[in-house]
């Protein structure tokens, strides 16, 4: 008996449509804009209102402040009287950080 053969057949793989390529690029925009959407509607209020401070009751504290400049490399202090309590702020230059200290009941804010 002779012995059998092997035959095998090679299936085409199956390629894309153009229009399954159409879908994928709408659902990858579509994602794409959701994410956006989404981004922007989250941090939408800090570019409507440039200053979110607290609520203001329109007294305003506009005297000068003590300043104390430290040499280079140190930072710099400014009080000031705010009614009976007196505020120090110390700061760095323009940088972003700081600290606050308040003296309660200061002898020098009392008139």
């Amino acid at each position: 008996m002779p012995a059998a053969r092997k035959t095998t057949t090679i299936e085409p793989t199956a390629q894309p449509t153009p229009r399954s390529g159409r879908n994928r690029r709408l659902a990858i925009g579509g994602a794409v804009v959701a994410t956006l959407t989404l981004t922007l509607a989250g941090c939408g209020d800090k570019f409507a209102e440039p200053f979110k401070d607290a609520p203001r009751s329109g007294n305003e504290n506009g005297a000068p402040m003590d300043l104390i400049r430290m040499a280079d490399g140190f930072s710099n202090v400014g009080a000031k009287c705010d009614g009976p309590n007196r505020v120090y702020v110390v700061y760095h230059g323009d940088n972003k950080y700081g600290s606050l200290a308040v003296v309660a009941n200061d002898p020098r804010c009392t008139k």
